[in-house]
């Protein structure tokens, strides 16, 4: 069976990145696959997630556009559809915000803090 693909408006498609990135898990995959493509076995251990849970999620992001997979013999590797969106979230991840640690659920954050910049 064939799968349905439509090209998606640009409401849609920034819709779709924002269910991506909404999820720690599929942010590593496409950290991980911004250096290049990889396997979901490796990227699995990688990650330190279930090989069922990453396919789960890779699922989710062919389905939004942001990956493909290559079949190579009984394997597949995967990649980012495009350029573009490892440069985006290069963009991304160079962003300093300022938050409210109490908004959104409150969910803590693993890693450097940086303060804002005073004028």
């Amino acid at each position: 069976m064939i799968a349905r693909m439509i090209t998606a408006t640009p409401t849609d498609a920034l819709a779709r990145f924002g269910h991506a990135l909404s999820d720690a898990t599929r942010v590593g995959v496409l950290l991980a696959l911004k250096d290049g493509p990889g396997y979901p076995a490796d990227l699995a251990e990688v990650l330190g997630v279930s090989r069922q849970s990453l396919s789960n999620h890779l699922a989710c992001l062919r389905g939004c556009g942001l990956v493909v997979a290559r079949a190579e013999g009984r394997r597949a590797l995967y990649e980012l559809t495009d350029a573009r969106i490892g440069h985006a979230l290069g963009d991304l991840i160079d962003l300093v915000l300022v938050v409210d640690p109490d908004c959104c659920g409150g969910v803590a954050t693993a890693g450097v803090v940086r303060e804002a910049a005073r004028s």
